[in-house]
């Protein structure tokens, strides 16, 4: 892990520090919380979303540690430590798991530390680095990783992020397609087919907040997964992604769709 952290800007709403406040974290400053609130205004079950993607990551990662196997994680874009951070979820199932996270906050690279504590029998990391820089991002990780070996790679809510479409899928592919046979993709990003309010909270957040974000349609978000096997039940409402056995009802969709690839 760096041991450099750069300058952090309070005055600048940032992604991380405005999912943490959904969250109800307490790792967020003024601005964030305006900006949180407004978009509450618009989507006041945004904190749901929030917590159905986290479930949503639960249960991906569960089930690739727990049920194929996989043992090591690469999560680009984590976002600030939270309850059941993938290294947690993964070693929880399989104590031997290597994670390794990535981001460019610096609030997220203050709290890193948070992210390092892990099994003695497996490892963690954390580098300081972005997404559009998938090379370093692949170097850095090989030091904990063993990329000769099953990847299963996150990519949780950050792609939106990239608002070029092709820029995008071509940092997927940068990334897939140095990692080998039977690594896994995992991703969620925002929609806007089932509340047309999504598409409002996205101007707010790009009015206010950093970096900027695009909301994509589910065949977009599939087109990321292109040349892999896509995990039933497909790229579904994160919700809907295979749900756990309640008698509460069904799960209610949300403009936020996930999905698990693998590559053959």
């Amino acid at each position: 892990m760096t041991n450099e952290v750069p300058e952090l800007n309070s005055e600048i709403p940032q992604t991380a520090r405005i999912w943490n406040y959904w969250l109800g974290g307490k790792d967020n400053f003024e601005v964030d919380r305006q900006v949180g609130e407004e978009i509450l205004k618009v989507i006041p079950d945004m904190a749901l979303f929030a917590r159905s993607t986290r479930q949503f990551l639960r249960r991906a990662v569960h089930h690739l540690a727990a049920d194929l196997g996989v043992r090591q994680f690469l999560d680009v874009g984590t976002g600030l430590p939270t309850a059941d951070n993938t290294h947690q979820v993964a070693q929880r199932a399989a104590p031997t798991s290597r994670i390794v996270y990535v981001d460019n906050d610096p609030l997220v690279l203050a709290h890193a530390r948070a992210l390092l504590v892990g099994t003695d029998e497996g490892a963690t990391d954390y580098l300081h680095a972005d997404l559009r820089d998938p090379e370093a991002i692949l170097e850095g990780a090989a030091k904990t990783l063993d990329l000769d070996e099953p990847v299963a790679l996150l990519l949780m809510g950050i792609l939106g992020h990239i608002t070029d479409y092709d820029e995008a899928r071509s940092l997927v592919r940068r990334l897939i397609g140095a990692l080998p046979s039977g690594s896994f993709l995992v991703l969620y990003d925002a929609t806007n087919v089932v509340d047309p309010a999504s598409a409002e909270a996205i101007e707010i957040w790009n009015r206010s907040a950093e970096p900027p974000y695009v909301l994509r349609t589910p065949q977009q978000l599939e087109g990321f997964f292109e040349g892999m096997e896509i995990l039933p039940p497909g790229v579904v409402s994160c919700p809907l992604w295979r749900p756990p056995a309640t008698d509460i009802g069904e799960p209610v969709e949300i403009d936020e769709f996930g999905g698990v690839g693998r590559k053959p």
